[in-house]
């Protein structure tokens, strides 16, 4: 299956940019759902590293960042900001040496004017690594 959209194109539906844009490829998306690809979590350069390593908290902005490019898609989304991350589960500590790419797939649950509510996952390989649901207010 070929990419849909590619680093350069998801670099023009977010605010981030360089290698804050943490995304590579999106693999799929419809008007409910996306599903994206990263392997920037390998990158000793990935700008949410500290102390030589990479916490598994930063897979929140992966999320974030999924649910940004879908939001984009879809149409009419405007810039807005991350308000509440709920329902986080984690399932390491840290994400810098795992060598498997990241699937990251986020749902649509709300979208109006004020803001979207999405649930998100991130998996390498068969492993689920995080799961959570993002509130972003619209700007």
């Amino acid at each position: 299956m070929s990419d849909l959209l590619d680093r350069a194109g998801i670099a023009a539906l977010i605010p981030h940019a360089g290698t804050m844009c943490l995304l590579d490829a999106v693999e799929h998306w419809d008007v409910a759902s996306i599903r994206c690809r990263s392997g920037s979590h390998r990158d000793p350069g990935n700008p949410l590293r500290g102390a030589d390593r990479l916490s598994a908290l930063s897979l929140v902005e992966y999320g974030a960042q999924a649910s940004a490019v879908h939001g984009g898609l879809i149409g009419g989304a405007r810039p807005g900001r991350l308000v509440s991350v709920r329902k986080l589960e984690l399932a390491c500590e840290t994400i810098d040496a795992l060598e498997s790419a990241l699937t990251i797939t986020a749902r649509r649950l709300l979208v109006n004017a004020e803001g979207m509510l999405y649930d998100f996952e991130v998996h390498a390989a068969a492993r689920q690594l995080a799961q959570g649901r993002i509130a972003v207010m619209l700007v």
